[in-house]
């Protein structure tokens, strides 16, 4: 079984373009567009999920001995050109693409491929093997990118609500009968059931199981998904869909200031506590304002809170662990 490793990229001209999924998104805003170089590694091995079961997964992976899902966030500068190159290690066709930026088309079973191309208008994207759609990007071969404003450090788009810190969220589900017809190179032929719910690839874990608390494992704790901060610590959250479930993400403690979806830009900024996600490869751009919850009382500064899906299969894993699905931890600290 290959280990999770997680990716953490460098980058040519541009320092701290690329992130690893190990925390929050860092960047450097600059005066000019840039060269960034990344390489992804199509590899397959299997994820244990909360229940015991492993399960079979492809991923965009930082090396060819490891297995990354999701692959590790990009992020660039609109303008910025990205050079990534994709190493096929498998026997089965695949792809990388971003809508409305790069389809590499087929990268064949061991080739090796670099794509080049301009990144778009500043927001939040998924990139995916759309090959054998959906099926390839479910089982695995996903992951996010962030644009960043040109010179900007603290914007989703010129003029936006600032913030002060950034996270990606990349929520799916997994059907292992789905991911196992895919490694045995066939197509699914039953009804999607899915038993397990994941963002960033991992799910949450309760006070009594053997993970809770372990930050490789536990949504709750991993600082790729955990989002900590103090009062004042505005935090962008970019949460993209790669599954074919749609959700109703709800925030606990403060409503979120609610920027986008599916890329596009609200007239308004509503303050809400549940949103609805769509589905395949939708997205939503929101801020966590961090600011003293407003129904506490006495009135509170520290203390933890959830994100979870209003949607109850989400909170449950192997279709009956519950609060062993897609949910994570807001800490004031």
């Amino acid at each position: 079984m290959k280990r999770r490793t997680f990716l953490q990229f460098g980058a040519v001209g541009a320092a701290g373009t690329l992130t690893g999924v190990g925390g929050l998104l860092s960047w450097t805003p600059r005066a000019r567009a840039a060269t960034v170089s990344a390489v992804y590694y199509i590899t397959d091995g299997y994820v244990a999920q909360p229940d015991g079961l492993n399960v079979y997964f492809k991923g965009y992976s930082g090396s060819s001995s490891s297995l990354a899902v999701p692959g590790a966030p990009l992020i660039a500068q609109e303008g910025d050109t990205l050079q990534i190159t994709i190493v096929n290690t498998l026997n089965s066709d695949h792809s990388f693409v971003i809508d409305g930026m790069v389809d590499s088309s087929v990268i064949g079973a061991g080739q090796v491929q670099t794509v080049s191309f301009v990144a778009g208008s500043p927001g939040s994207y998924l990139f995916y093997d759309a090959l054998n759609a959906p099926y390839n990007r479910l089982a695995g071969l996903h992951g996010g990118i962030a644009v960043m404003p040109a010179g900007s450090s603290n914007e989703l788009y010129p003029g936006s609500p600032t913030f002060v810190q950034q996270s990606i969220w990349v929520m799916t589900e997994i059907d292992p009968a789905w991911n196992d017809r895919v490694r045995r190179g066939l197509t699914p032929d039953t009804t999607f059931t899915p038993r397990y719910f994941t963002i960033n690839g991992r799910s949450m874990r309760v006070p009594g199981s053997a993970d809770y608390g372990n930050p490789d494992i536990d949504s709750g704790y991993h600082p790729g998904t955990r989002l900590s901060g103090s009062i004042g610590d505005r935090t962008l959250v970019r949460i993209l869909n790669a599954g074919m479930a749609t959700h109703s993400v709800h925030f606990h403690a403060n409503h979120v200031e609610w920027l986008a979806r599916n890329g596009e830009i609200r007239p308004d900024i509503w303050k809400k506590d549940s949103l609805m996600l769509p589905n395949n490869r939708g997205s939503l751009d929101v801020i966590y304002p961090f600011e003293p919850p407003p129904d506490a009382h006495p009135a509170v500064t520290t203390g933890h809170y959830p994100m979870h899906l209003h949607d109850e299969m989400t909170q449950t894993a192997g279709g009956g662990l519950y609060q062993f699905g897609i949910a994570t931890t807001i800490a004031f600290e």
